[in-house]
């Protein structure tokens, strides 16, 4: 059979590729609602969000002396978590599938959006000491490297990572020692790309989740009133999945799935997180590119513009083709429950309820020109052919 045939289960028969060349399908979306966090349960804060996770809604009770509508707003989203969900469920249920098509040669993207303080952090990284509590950036490395090792003999497989981090309007190498400001790059062969951004191969998980490590302590963090480990940037770590195997013409072709894990700084309101300073700036910056970003969203669902707004911002530049393009995308929203961020969560809502209309167009990415293992395949065959012209062979 074919190597989807043989390496790949997908979880969710929902989101299983149509099989044409390229599939249009939407960018899903997924709601996660914290519990009380210990200062809302101290100071006697009210709970407003409730979350039906069969019929995947979400409502919110209005504050009625804000509004003279309506009393309470449910939004339906593909899928919801509530106070209980574990870090497996989530991962199961929104990533797992997302990995699965990176496995096969798509690129797939999964970001985790929210008002500062709302878990996004705790989403994507989680606690890498306590392994029920690894978020899905730590429960990807074993996804793959245990795909890898079920295909072992069939197909050649070349992993590679990199880590950026985008603070205040600049992108740094969190894997580099040089601080050095990196340009965004465009090329119509390869796209949208970071000029000498560091790559790493990695041959298992541990390797994977070291070089996070690093990355993470290159990390801007603050402590506001909001958060006492407030993410200052956005960061993307991203894992490239080459394989080679034989097609039906005898040749060797190679498939490249990209996988971006995507941990935005959080949306933040300065009376609220008392930012002042530095931070303040940083406040500032951070509230212009996910406005950027909603202006992207909005202009790729709203049906009647011709331009979207890619180049206002180097966040939606790098999110060009996740959203919009050859990606399978997964949003989580992260929420609060809490009476007193009601305004926040419902912006938050209605902000995921308009990217569930985003159509993406991906494809399997096969022999791609920024494709790695062919290189390495051609430099150990001269580096045998030298061996046996020398007379050494093996």
């Amino acid at each position: 059979g074919t190597w989807r045939q043989r390496c790949l289960v997908l979880s969710m028969p929902h989101l299983q590729a149509s099989g044409g060349d390229k599939e249009a399908d939407n960018v899903r979306v997924a709601v996660r609602c914290r519990p009380l966090n210990p200062d809302e349960v101290k100071d006697g804060r009210g709970v407003v969000v409730s979350v039906d996770q069969l019929r995947g809604e979400v409502t919110v009770q209005v504050d009625k002396a804000r509004t003279s509508g309506e009393r309470r707003r449910t939004f339906t989203f593909d899928t919801v978590f509530g106070f209980e969900a574990t870090q497996a469920e989530l991962y199961n249920e929104t990533a797992r599938p997302i990995v699965d098509f990176v496995l096969e040669g798509y690129n797939g993207t999964i970001f985790a959006y929210g008002q500062t303080g709302t878990g996004k952090t705790y989403t994507m990284l989680g606690e890498r000491s306590v392994p029920e509590k690894r978020g899905i950036i730590l429960n990807s490395f074993a996804h793959i490297f245990g795909h890898i090792a079920k295909c072992e003999g069939e197909v050649q497989f070349l992993v590679r990572v990199s880590y950026l981090e985008l603070y205040n309007e600049e992108v740094r190498d969190l894997l580099s020692k040089s601080k050095a400001r990196l340009e965004v790059r465009e090329r119509a062969d390869v796209g949208v790309y970071v000029k000498d951004l560091s790559s790493f191969v990695v041959k298992n998980a541990d390797e994977m989740d070291k070089l996070m490590s690093i990355g993470n302590k290159n990390r801007k963090f603050a402590v506001t009133d909001m958060n006492d480990r407030s993410s200052r940037s956005h960061v993307i770590f991203t894992t490239t999945v080459e394989c080679c195997e034989t097609g039906p013409d005898n040749q060797p072709h190679v498939r490249m799935g990209k996988l971006h894990l995507v941990d935005l700084a959080g949306s933040e309101r300065q009376s609220k997180s008392g930012t002042t300073g530095e931070q303040f700036r940083e406040t500032v910056k951070i509230n212009l590119s996910l406005t950027m970003l909603g202006n992207v969203i909005s202009a790729l669902v709203d049906g009647r513009s011709t331009h979207i707004p890619y180049r206002n911002s180097l966040l939606t530049r790098l999110l060009q083709d996740s959203l919009g393009g050859n990606s399978k995308t997964v949003m989580i929203a992260n929420i609060g429950p809490a009476d007193y961020n009601c305004e926040e969560t419902l912006n938050t809502l209605r902000y995921a309820n308009r990217a569930k209309s985003i159509q993406n167009k991906a494809h399997i990415n096969e022999d791609p020109k920024d494709a790695m293992l062919k290189e390495f395949q051609l430099q150990i065959l001269e580096l045998r052919q030298r061996l046996e012209e020398g007379g050494w062979g093996f």
